[in-house]
């Protein structure tokens, strides 16, 4: 592979997976069919490498092993030894039980990094189950916010990918929310979105799966990013209550819709970016149908809609 960062979405829907195993709505019995114009998907997760051969994934999905299955990059080499994996660090984004549970699948004695804001390694540290990773061989780093990291492997060599930190609007883990306190306890460092470079890449990629709005400042972050991921979980805010599935709004999830005022295809519609991909999208979202007006609308406004396999150059 030639100088660059080669970028692969392994996971590209929401908590849960499309279709979800125990979801009976029409867009989860069409794929399940193999009706045309649908993809299943996997949970949320993407993988990213400076040399095709070192690999740093983004979130550790429940499905990470059906994903490995699926990517030969992240299997063993055919020359290798009997144990052995491409996966030098993993970097996660939240605490969301779709974005951690696969690290208890990479339990195998295999050295990588665990990077991670100190609200998420608090959650990790708290969860004694989490300790089937041994930490003399699965390090867990410290992901300052704000700052650049560079990713290195559990013995300290680099792999290549340098990332940047910030907070992005989003709410603290379902299994850790609190009613009784404002925001249900979200504290900054719950949800970070990430930019995803190395030193010969043409441009970086901005990873933000989960983003409950759309600020100023964050505008101003996505400004001139060769790649935009961004959160796609829910098309319409109430889209999971006209489904008849859930009584929760994508704003109470914490995350941002994509249609209408004040979501994220308008309020990023003049913003310079290069490709713009919808990833982490719902079991209920309509641009999960090919051949449906919504695909089509997100499609005219220069938006991709991510799926499982898809890569990215820079």
């Amino acid at each position: 592979m030639g100088a660059g960062m080669h970028l692969k979405i392994i996971g590209s829907a929401a908590g849960g997976g499309f279709p979800q195993w125990n979801c009976n709505y029409r867009f989860s019995r069409v794929v399940r069919e193999g009706q045309p114009g649908f993809q299943s998907r996997t949970q949320s997760s993407l993988a990213a490498s400076a040399n095709g051969t070192d690999w740093v994934l983004f979130n550790a999905s429940p499905d990470i092993r059906q994903q490995i299955a699926g990517t030969p990059e992240l299997q063993p080499r055919t020359d290798g030894p009997l144990r052995g994996t491409p996966i030098r660090a993993v970097v996660l984004t939240n605490a969301d039980v779709d974005h951690i549970a696969g690290l208890l699948s990479l339990r195998e004695r295999e050295p990588f990094a665990i990077y991670a804001t100190d609200r998420v390694l608090e959650v990790l540290d708290a969860n004694s189950i989490f300790n089937v990773l041994d930490r003399s061989i699965v390090a867990r780093r410290r992901l300052p916010l704000g700052e650049g990291t560079d990713i290195l492997d559990a013995g300290g060599s680099p792999t290549g990918i340098r990332v940047e930190t910030f907070a992005v609007p989003g709410k603290v883990a379902l299994f850790l929310e609190d009613a009784a306190r404002d925001g249900f306890g979200t504290e900054e460092g719950d949800t970070i979105g990430v930019r995803i470079g190395t030193e010969s890449a043409a441009g970086t990629a901005l990873y933000i799966p989960g983003c409950a709005r759309i600020d100023e400042p964050l505008k101003q972050r996505i400004a001139n990013a060769a790649c935009l991921l961004f959160d796609g979980t829910v098309y319409h805010d109430d889209e999971m209550i006209r489904a008849g599935v859930g009584a929760k709004t994508g704003a109470r999830m914490g995350h941002l819709h994509i249609a209408g005022e004040g979501g994220s295809m308008q309020l990023l519609a003049d913003a310079p970016i290069g490709r713009r991909i919808y990833v982490h999208i719902n079991n209920t979202n309509p641009i999960l149908d090919e051949n449906s007006a919504e695909h089509a609308a997100v499609s005219a406004a220069g938006w991709e809609v991510g799926y499982d396999g898809m890569e990215i150059r820079l």
